[in-house]
């Protein structure tokens, strides 16, 4: 709250400039210090605060009686047309509800193929506010503006993949926001962030800081934690509703199987396994023993910087070579890819280098990095239609593709966690009538696949309908 220095303000002036919001006053000088998120410019002489935070310290203000000049919207206009739907299922009219209750300020999570991107198009219906949504890749921003389009007959605008419109409703990538929002951050009343969980620990932070609106909507199927999580509390809000892939699978989402493959290692494979992980246990277990609670990036940090350190690093980077895609991998692969050639198959893996292997050897179609996108929106369009069976990937399949005729998944290796795991399980879910997908998961026994797996299946139970 603010001191009472405040009780005789006269006139407060507020404006966008570059990013930030000035603070500039008429009449008497008046202590501004005390103010949350408010700091003096000396360059200039003002005072700034964030854009973001620029909705609540007016409605500070004003509980002071502060006579309050406020010109930093410059709203690009209303949408010029209704949108048209979308009709909303009972869970997505129930998380909308929720995020209308919490003050139009929070994140929804949802399971992937749940239908977010209806959320938020009931969300920007609904508001009437000329909204930016932000998105990860050029591939999310195209399939946006399609779905966009299919509920508004209006103008939309696109920053990123060489476009640069600018329209009441508009979708930017990532990358593009952070590059333009200092001049463009005042123009929308309703930010919209899919796959939210991208921002909370990064310097694109800046992009929602530099956004002014005060309505904000983040969408993801997987939220991130710790330190993370809170700042996206700061920059989106609380968590308002969650479901997980259980609660929906057989309804909303297909039913599927985790199919576990178990192989054994061969004896030079098992022999150097354990010869890497000797060599990182010896390192890594008195770390962790002198510092209880430290993560994996403390480890890493502190074994950086010792020969031991970077020793161990190196061994379990060798041990996790090993696992990417060992022989009984190779042969329960091409079990599975025998048996199941007629259905739609995606095959992920832990590395380009293993992708591509695979995409020698079976003649399947990978899917990388290094390919154009392009090349990748043709190789999507021939897989719907049936002329790919199968695809290969790292992990670019992981988000933001669209691939609903898959049936079957294959996962050789992972090596993102939890979050890559939901992804990849979510490829599947799509519905169709008579589906059932099948995810089929090859776990070297006696090896750290086998945990793993098993914490990893932990990421798709069912999830309390309610603010988390």
């Amino acid at each position: 709250m603010l001191g009472t220095s405040f009780a005789q303000l006269t006139d407060v002036r507020l404006t966008f400039d570059r990013g930030t919001v000035v603070l500039t006053q008429d009449g008497d000088p008046l202590d501004l210090a005390t103010v949350p998120g408010v700091l003096w410019d000396a360059r200039v002489g003002v005072h700034r605060v964030p854009p973001y935070r620029c909705a609540a310290l007016v409605a500070e203000l004003r509980t002071k009686s502060v006579q309050l000049t406020d010109e930093t919207t410059a709203y690009v206009r209303a949408p010029d047309q209704a949108f048209s739907g979308p009709e909303l299922r009972d869970y997505q009219e129930t998380a909308l509800q929720l995020w209308h209750a919490a003050g139009c300020r929070g994140a929804i999570v949802l399971p992937t193929g749940s239908g977010k991107t209806s959320v938020a198009v009931g969300a920007m219906a609904r508001s009437r506010l000329p909204a930016l949504c932000l998105v990860p890749t050029r591939v999310l921003l195209h399939q946006w503006r399609a779905s966009l389009a299919r509920h508004y007959g209006g103008p939309i605008g696109v920053l990123g993949d060489g476009l640069r419109t600018i329209e009441a409703i508009t979708v930017a990538t990532f990358e593009s926001a952070f590059r333009t929002m200092e001049r463009i951050g005042n123009r929308f009343g309703l930010l919209v962030v899919d796959e939210v969980h991208h921002f909370g620990s990064g310097i694109r932070d800046e992009a929602l800081e530099m956004c002014i609106a005060p309505t904000r909507l983040g969408l993801t199927a997987t939220p991130p934690q710790g330190q993370a999580a809170a700042r996206l509390i700061d920059l989106i809000g609380p968590v308002v509703y969650r479901l997980g892939v259980s609660d929906l699978a057989g309804g909303f989402l297909s039913s599927y199987d985790i199919v576990p493959v178990e192989i054994e290692l061969n004896i030079d494979e098992r022999a150097a396994y354990e010869e890497s992980l000797a060599i990182f246990r010896r390192t890594h277990r008195p770390f962790v023993a002198s510092n209880p609670g430290a993560s994996w990036v403390d480890f890493v940090r502190a074994a950086s910087q010792t020969d031991s350190g970077r020793r161990a690093l190196a061994a379990w980077r060798r041990s996790k070579a090993i696992l990417a895609f060992p022989s009984g991998k190779r042969s329960a692969l091409a079990r599975l890819l025998e048996r199941h050639r007629d259905a739609r198959i995606l095959v992920f893996t832990g590395d380009n280098e293993t992708a591509y292997g695979i995409s020698r050897q079976h003649l399947i179609m990978p899917l990388t990095c290094d390919i154009g996108p392009a090349e990748r929106a043709e190789t999507i369009t021939r897989f719907r239609e049936g002329k790919l069976r199968a695809l290969v990937s790292s992990q670019v399949l992981n988000e933001g593709f669209d691939v609903p005729d898959a049936e079957i998944a294959i996962i050789v290796a992972g090596r993102l966690g939890e979050r890559e795991y939901v992804q990849r399980v979510g490829r599947l879910l799509r519905p169709a009538p008579g589906k059932r997908a099948r995810i089929y998961e090859l776990l070297a026994l006696g090896t750290s696949d086998v945990h793993q797996a098993a914490r990893m299946r932990e990421a798709l139970a069912p999830r309390r309908p309610s603010p988390a």
